[in-house]
Formats: C-alpha cells, structure tokens, sequence
C-alpha cells in the first residue's frame, strides 16, 4: 500500500487540499502500478510560527 507523507504550512483551502490529494494519489498509483485504491495520502499542516525558512519563520517572513 503506497503512503504520501506531505508537509504544508498552514493556510491551504480545502479545495485546494482535495485537489492536492487527488494529484498524488493517482501520480503514486501510476509510478508503481498499485491500485488507486489502495494509495493513501497524509497532509500533516505546520503553523507558520513553526516552519523556519533561512532562520527566519514563515510567520516572520509573512509567508
């Protein structure tokens, strides 16, 4: 069973979440031939304060 781990940083729409899932989802069951069925993405938001980005947060980079 193929597993995507993806880390975003928060703020992301719903829709844009679905769409997300439904792109890698069908991207893992063609690269390695599993059953779409059987592919399951986990979308793991990090708040900005959280999320460091040349030793600055997101946050305080107004990203």
């Amino acid at each position: 069973m193929p597993f995507a781990q993806v880390f975003l940083i928060e703020g992301r729409t719903e829709e844009q979440k679905r769409v997300l899932i439904e792109k890698v989802s069908q991207a893992l069951s063609e690269s390695v031939g599993a059953p779409i069925e059987n592919v399951r993405v986990w979308i793991q938001e990090v708040p900005k304060s959280q999320w460091g980005i040349a030793g600055k947060t997101a946050k305080d980079l107004g990203r």
